[in-house]
């Protein structure tokens, strides 16, 4: 099974190879804009340091959001223009999986995953999963005054590029531990874990809440 995974869905641009089992080449920049720019480009590359072209690939997988309103549809305007030409399924995942699938199983042992994603305004986008990555609720979007008490008692860990919007309300708070790391999804995890999907969600974009941003009268 060879995947190709994309993400732009935050402030950052990423791609890699899962190539039966393994990622065999990766390419990863921390960005807030830009993305549109840098996204071919490192798609090129990956495929050059793999090896491979469109024709050798299996599927596509890319984050759906929720996240920045421009770098959502630049991954997936990407994922779905490359399934047309080289007839390849896509596999849609939520930033908040790419996220919880990130951490390594002895540090969410024992502990509720909390994602928090930066939604550009005041309140985050959250959703909760357990210690085994089973998503505990529909996602949310709150203030982070509201959060500590819509928590579920016990130890947590907070994943995402949304920590520093939490930090203040949640540090102190008995069990609470904050991931190290820009908290950006990883196209890395996304890759392997559309290897891992029978299926996914439509490569359409993941919203909250209506987007801040209109695409022009008349755009598709």
């Amino acid at each position: 099974m060879r995947v190709l995974g994309l993400d732009t869905a935050t402030s950052g641009c990423s791609v890699a190879l899962w190539d039966d089992g393994r990622i065999t080449a990766r390419r990863a920049e921390p960005m807030a804009r830009g993305q549109a720019e840098a996204l071919v480009p490192m798609v090129d590359a990956v495929l050059a340091d793999a090896g491979l072209g469109f024709a050798d690939l299996d599927r596509i997988a890319v984050t759906v959001g929720p996240g920045a309103f421009t770098g959502l549809r630049i991954s997936l305007a990407a994922a779905r223009g490359f399934a047309l030409a080289a007839g390849l399924p896509v596999i849609g995942l939520t930033t908040f999986e790419a996220l919880v699938h990130a951490v390594p199983e002895a540090e969410r042992r024992g502990r509720t995953v909390l994602a928090a994603v930066d939604s550009r305004r005041a309140e985050p986008f959250l959703q909760l999963f357990d210690a085994d990555l089973n998503p505990l609720g529909e996602p949310a979007l709150l203030l982070p005054d509201a959060v500590s008490g819509w928590l579920p008692a016990g130890p947590l860990l907070v994943v995402g590029d949304g920590v520093p919007l939490l930090r203040p309300v949640l540090e102190g708070r008995d069990g609470v531990t904050f991931a190290a790391g820009p908290g950006l999804p990883d196209a890395a995890v996304v890759a392997a874990l559309g290897a891992e999907r029978a299926e996914g969600l439509p490569p359409q974009p993941l919203y909250l809440r209506p987007p801040d941003v209109t695409l022009p009268k008349g755009a598709a």
